[in-house]
């Protein structure tokens, strides 16, 4: 299965993957710096100190103020995308003859991930699953065009299973990204709220842009069902026979309360938040990402 969409791809042309952020990197590229540097966009004034470079001292300032002060400007700068890639069990959720919530994240994340290579950024990949050692499994990030086989390779390679460490993967990817980083988390977010929020608050002290694709299935808001059924946990595998009749109503009010309350844990911390449903179109979700995401900085 390849997950890319080269329609798509072709379509988007050379839309950029923006940060929200100003990022800090090692070669020059596209993305706003959070250091000073020489590029034509200004940022302010300082005060001389002994040791600046006079080149950079503006002449008409001192002819009115008699004091000395340099131009500092925004340098431009590369970015490093972190894509985190949920992959405990209820991820693996699909109704007949739809694709997972799994295969829809990966859809995501390949795409993306393409085009953040595609423009000369550096793209990492983490699965939020335990290995046998007890560690996340990280793809560190490279730009290379090559990069985008090892990334899809790894993703066929996983398999949805167990229960969810989400939060775990991601205080590890708040240390492990140092410089600041775009974070792209893929995930239902069935985890622990408190944690949650204590891993995505972690992300934002560390300045890190974070974008949370929270992927859902209408089958699981709508809870449409008409006879007595079995219901699986797919994180734990215990299950429970139940009258969908019996516990609709307050199956929905919880689930709208649930997506209430992660909605407000990620917009919070200024997460980029996006819905997604299995069932929407991959190019508009995209789409509508890179579009929102063009020229919007937040706050350093």
């Amino acid at each position: 299965m390849s997950f890319l969409n080269h329609d798509l791809l072709a379509r988007l042309g050379n839309m950029p993957l923006e940060a929200r952020r100003s990022m800090i990197g090692n070669v020059s590229g596209r993305h706003r710096s959070a250091l000073r540097g020489s590029s034509v966009e200004f940022a302010e004034y300082r005060k001389y100190v002994p040791g600046d470079d006079t080149r950079r001292l503006d002449w008409k300032v001192y002819a009115r103020s008699d004091r000395y002060y340099i131009k500092e400007f925004e340098a431009d700068t590369n970015l490093r995308a972190f894509m985190v890639i949920d992959t405990s069990g209820s991820m693996n959720y699909h109704p007949e003859n739809q694709e997972s919530k799994y295969i829809r994240a990966c859809k995501l994340a390949a795409n993306l991930a393409y085009l953040a290579i595609k423009q000369g950024d550096a793209v990492g990949l983490s699965f939020s699953t335990k290995t046998p050692t007890g560690h996340t499994l990280h793809v560190p990030p490279s730009r290379r065009p090559a990069h985008m086989n090892v990334l899809m390779s790894q993703m066929k390679l996983q398999s949805p299973k167990g229960e969810t460490v989400l939060a775990q993967t991601l205080h590890e990817i708040a240390e492990r990204a140092g410089r600041r980083a775009l974070v792209m988390i893929f995930s239902d977010l069935f985890a622990d709220t408190a944690e949650l929020k204590d891993a995505l608050r972690h992300l934002h002290f560390r300045k890190h842009d974070v974008a949370v694709f929270h992927l859902v299935d209408q089958t699981e808001i709508d809870f449409d069902f008409d006879r007595p059924i079995r219901f699986v946990d797919l994180e734990s595998g215990q299950s429970l026979i139940s009258e969908p009749d019996l516990i609709a109503e307050e199956y929905r009010r919880i689930v709208s309360d649930y997506l209430v309350e992660t909605r407000t844990i990620c917009t919070d911390i200024n997460a980029d938040y996006r819905l997604v449903r299995t069932q929407d179109s991959l190019d508009s979700v995209i789409t509508q990402f890179l579009m929102n995401r063009l020229k919007k900085q937040v706050a350093h």
